[in-house]
C-alpha cells in the first residue's frame, strides 16, 4: 500500500489555483520531497494531506484513507509540522514534551515512551531543562520535530523542516529525518532548498505555480536534463515548459 496517493488534486481560492491538478505518490518508508520556489503550492498540498485544508476537487489518500471523507482515520496515522510552528516559550523543553504527550494519549506507559522517543530525537542534553525562550532557533526546531514524531506516526508531514537554520543545525535535522525513515517512517516534506533536498530525499516532485512538472530521483532528473544539480533541473524544466519564474 502507498503511504500517499494524490490524484488530480486541485485547491482554488477564488480565481487562483494554488494546487492545479497534481498527481504523485509516496511509497512506504520513503522520503519524498516537494521542491520548488516560494508560492509553488507545496504548503497547500501538505495542509490538504494533513486534513487542515479541504481540496476543491481531486482525491488524496493516506494509507488508503481518503483525506476528505475520512479525516479522522488519516489523523491517527500522521504527524504534521508546519513551517511556522512554535512552542510554549514559558515552559522548559521537558515540560513541553510531557504536556504534548498528555494531549496525545491518556495511557501513562505510552506517554512515557513518547517522551523518551522525543528526548532521543531532540538530543538537547541538559538544555532540555531550560525554558524554550532561551533556545536557539535550531534547538527549538529539533524540539518541535521531536514533538511531531514522538508518537511514531506512519507518515510525517514536514513543511520546510530546516527553513532558516544554519548549516550545522540543518544537517542535524536532515540526519534525524533520514534516521526516522530507516526506522520505518514514511516522510513527505517540502522545501525551496533544492540542493539540500537532493541529499536527503529518495524521490522529489518539482512543483511550480500549483503544477507538478517532474517526479523522480535526483539522479534520474539530473541525467534526463544533463544537469549538475536540482537547481539546474528546475531551470531546464522551466525553459522546456516556458514557465515564467
Amino acid at each position: 500500500m502507498k503511504a500517499v496517493e494524490v490524484k488530480n488534486l486541485i485547491k482554488t481560492y477564488g480565481d487562483i489555483r494554488a494546487v492545479d491538478g497534481i498527481d504523485f505518490d509516496v511509497n512506504e518508508n520513503e522520503i519524498f520531497a516537494l521542491i520548488g520556489p516560494n508560492g509553488a503550492g507545496k504548503s497547500t498540498t501538505l495542509r490538504i494531506l494533513a486534513t487542515i485544508l479541504t481540496p476543491s476537487s481531486g482525491e488524496a489518500f493516506v494509507y488508503g484513507n481518503n483525506v476528505r471523507k475520512d479525516p479522522d482515520s488519516v489523523r491517527k496515522l500522521i504527524s504534521y509540522l508546519p513551517e511556522e510552528a512554535g512552542a510554549y516559550k514559558a515552559l522548559s523543553g521537558m515540560a513541553y514534551l510531557k504536556f504534548m504527550a498528555d494531549l496525545y494519549t491518556d495511557d501513562s506507559k505510552k506517554k512515557t515512551e513518547a517522551v523518551e522517543v522525543a528526548l532521543r530525537i531532540a538530543n538537547l542534553g541538559n538544555r532540555i531543562k531550560d525554558k524554550i525562550k532561551n533556545y536557539s532557533k535550531g534547538m527549538t526546531r529539533k524540539l518541535l520535530l521531536a514533538r511531531a514524531v514522538m508518537m511514531k506516526p506512519k507518515l510525517a508531514i514536514l513543511d520546510e523542516p530546516t527553513s532558516g537554520l544554519d548549516v550545522i543545525n540543518a544537517m542535524e535535522i536532515r540526519k534525524i529525518i533520514r534516521d526516522l525513515s530507516r526506522q520505518g517512517m514514511s516522510v513527505l516534506l517540502s522545501s525551496h532548498n533544492m540542493l539540500e533536498i537532493e541529499f536527503l530525499s529518495d524521490r522529489v516532485g518539482l512543483i511550480h505555480r500549483g503544477k507538478m512538472y517532474e517526479i523522480g530521483t535526483a539522479e534520474e532528473l539530473k541525467k534526463e536534463h544533463n544537469a549538475k544539480n536540482l537547481e539546474e533541473v528546475f531551470m531546464a524544466t522551466a525553459a522546456i515548459n516556458r514557465i515564467s519564474l
